[in-house]
């Protein structure tokens, strides 16, 4: 019976694999375009080799469909009728994929919610801009989604899912002979590898990390103005470019055309935030452009005393707590009042951009109080601890002295 269900299974696993192969299997068989291009070499027969697995083979779509001609057709002249466009010139890619991409009925027929504006947008890119002047060296279409080996957006193996997207972009960004005369960095690609939001995409799998066309679009792409990165900035960290926006440095920094958000954390390697990064110290970014002995200077190094201050007793409770608990009291309670005291030193750093010392005082009083009462509470759990080992050492000496005596009076009865 159970060798009969397992045949069962099996046929019924095939014939699905069948049915998911069926649309590529008919096309391959009924394609001139297959039929010849499989005797070719090389780049002639990349399509043939790419094809089964792009997304417009999945939808049904065929050769003809972008290169016309008619694939039912043996004879290499009569597949080549009068549809037949080949293969179309660099300068006239964008043009040639927007055919479809830029039909909004023709589109609807297969994504109802799929954007159809990417050509509009192209052309106001840097990379459209170049192309119009005849600078055939920009990225078009292909460049970014494969030619014939295109994947949904959605699919790991994309070349537009974002952990594919710095090297898409850098295979361009990263090529110094390729980039050679348009005054750009090619180290934005390392540069973004090394910082946090690489960090948290490629370690720690955070889809929702950003990459390249956060910041700079996709097919509209273009640096972000200086006066406009705390808003790209702000689309993931709301509450921080709501402060700085807030807080004195913006209309100083407008004037100056400081870059705001970059001015202090970088742009590409954007490295993790530390407390070090805040007031006057080696690595302190405020003393940058605050001489010593300004008021300004002073309130940064007052910010930073404080979350420094406050950092040590969260440190200390939670050694308090860790001791008490391997020596077993119980500290859960302590421990979920901590965690207050840890959300509230994160607000008190996030309000570090808007420069209110008066907020950040608030907040650090509330914490210090909160601190101060967890850092008792793991005093007291100590001193319980202390008095359970006293307790057990009196016990223990009474057991041992207990048995010394019911020894020494079995032994008095045995001899009489």
């Amino acid at each position: 019976m159970a060798h009969k269900n397992i045949k069962k299974n099996v046929l019924f696993l095939s014939s699905l694999s069948i049915l998911f192969l069926l649309p590529s299997f008919l096309f391959a068989q009924a394609s001139s375009c297959i039929a010849c291009h499989k005797e070719l070499e090389e780049e002639l027969l990349q399509p043939v080799e790419a094809f089964p697995l792009d997304i417009h083979n999945q939808v049904g779509l065929g050769c003809e469909s972008c290169h016309g001609g008619n694939p039912r057709e043996e004879d290499i002249d009569l597949a080549k009728d009068q549809t037949f466009r080949g293969k179309p010139e660099r300068k006239d890619i964008p043009k040639f994929c927007a055919s479809c991409h830029a039909d909004v009925n023709y589109m609807k027929s297969f994504n109802p919610s799929i954007r159809v504006d990417q050509l509009s947008l192209y052309w106001t890119s840097w990379h459209g801009q170049l192309l119009k002047k005849g600078d055939q060296k920009v990225a078009v279409c292909t460049d970014c989604h494969a030619v014939h080996g295109i994947q949904k957006g959605t699919h790991p193996k994309s070349w537009t899912f974002p952990w594919n997207i710095p090297e898409t972009c850098g295979r361009c960004h990263s090529d110094k002979e390729h980039m050679a005369g348009y005054k750009i960095s090619t180290t934005q690609e390392a540069e973004y590898r090394e910082s946090v939001h690489a960090h948290a995409l490629f370690d720690k799998k955070d889809l929702s990390a950003p990459v390249c066309n956060d910041c700079h679009g996709n097919h509209g792409a273009v640096p972000p103005e200086v006066t406009s990165i705390a808003q790209v900035c702000r689309q993931c960290h709301l509450s921080p470019g709501k402060l700085f926006s807030d807080s004195p440095h913006k209309r100083a920094f407008d004037e100056m055309e400081i870059s705001e958000c970059e001015a202090c954390h970088g742009n590409h390697r954007i490295d993790p935030p530390t407390d070090e990064m805040l007031g006057t110290g080696e690595k302190g970014v405020c003393a940058q452009c605050h001489d010593e002995g300004s008021q300004a200077f002073q309130v940064a190094s007052q910010m930073r005393e404080m979350i420094l201050d406050l950092s040590g007793k969260i440190e200390k409770a939670e050694d308090l707590l860790s001791r008490a608990f391997q020596k077993g009291v119980e500290v859960s309670d302590p421990r979920y009042q901590l965690n207050e005291v840890n959300t509230l030193l994160v607000m008190i750093r996030d309000l570090t951009h808007g420069l209110s010392l008066e907020s950040i005082e608030e907040k650090v009083k509330e914490a210090d109080q909160k601190a101060a009462g967890v850092i008792s509470q793991g005093e007291e759990a100590l001193r319980e601890a202390r008095r359970r080992r006293t307790g057990l050492v009196i016990t223990l000496i009474f057991i041992f002295l207990l048995a010394i005596g019911l020894f020494l009076k079995i032994r008095r009865k045995t001899k009489k």
